[in-house]
């Protein structure tokens, strides 16, 4: 099936909590975005979120951290479309070093998983 990925920095206006903690909202966003450029890809149209089925929150996400996230589609209905995500932590900040200092993490860290399904009509569907 289809796969995606998207990467991004998480800022200080995405840090909703204290001690600069990200909203698990704002993985949500993410898996969003991943499941718009899978229907595009996969129907040429943007489609709709209809539910998640299950998420789970794994780890923290702070400002500065950079967040991958993926999606891949699992399964195909006339016009659903099942999708799994994950977002996985790459670079986190190090500012016991410096506040500019960071790291590529070896082993990425899973923060956030998910499952869902997203619906095309079939007269948006183009390919």
């Amino acid at each position: 099936m289809k796969k995606s990925m998207i990467r991004v920095r998480m800022g200080s206006q995405d840090a909703h909590y204290g001690g600069n903690l990200v909203d698990g909202a704002k993985m949500l966003q993410l898996f969003g975005d991943v499941a718009t450029e899978l229907l595009i890809a996969h129907d040429g149209d943007e489609g709709l979120f209809v539910a998640y089925d299950s998420v789970e929150f794994l780890s923290p996400v702070y400002a500065g951290d950079y967040i991958e996230a993926v999606g891949e589609i699992t399964q195909t209905g006339n016009s659903s479309r099942k999708m799994t995500f994950e977002a996985r932590k790459v670079i986190a900040p190090r500012p016991d070093i410096s506040a500019s200092a960071a790291d590529v993490l070896e082993q990425p860290v899973v923060v956030c998983r998910a499952s869902g399904t997203c619906v095309v009509p079939k007269a948006n569907q183009r390919k």
